[in-house]
């Protein structure tokens, strides 16, 4: 099983939003998702768990966490979220850099714009590396 960490910044929303979706697409017994940052909040943004929960996804109780050596120690693959100059960079491990707006302080639509952009990309991600969930039968 691969694990993939989802990092923005502060944890606070696009990594928040990735991990879940990652979580609901991907068979767990091929991939599984965290989620961190270089500077946590101490929340995740009030506006990405109201956009969260109109997707069926629940973020309340979520709370942001550093990314930090032992974390991505067993990662197989870390997804920034366009946070720049801050994204973290961990020697060795596989990265890719999604370009996502920051939804904090975003209007109601442009946080779901951007929940909907990373939806999008994590069934993209899920199904590129063959990590659908398999189908009750």
């Amino acid at each position: 099983m691969i694990t993939v960490v989802f990092a923005c910044v502060h944890n606070a929303g696009r990594s928040q939003m990735a991990a879940a979706f990652f979580e609901r697409l991907a068979d767990p017994a091929a991939a599984r998702a965290v989620s961190a940052g270089t500077r946590p909040a101490e929340r995740v943004h009030p506006e990405v768990v109201a956009a969260m929960l109109e997707a069926g996804i629940d973020l309340s109780r979520a709370v942001p966490r550093r990314l930090d050596a032992a974390l991505a120690a067993g990662a197989g693959l870390l997804v920034t979220m366009g946070c720049g100059e801050e994204c973290p960079v961990v020697p060795g491990l596989r990265r890719e850099d999604w370009p996502l707006e920051d939804p904090k302080h975003l209007p109601p639509d442009g946080v779901r714009r951007v929940r909907d952009a990373i939806r999008a990309r994590c069934a993209e991600l899920v199904a590129r590396e063959g990590w659908q969930r398999v189908p009750e039968p």
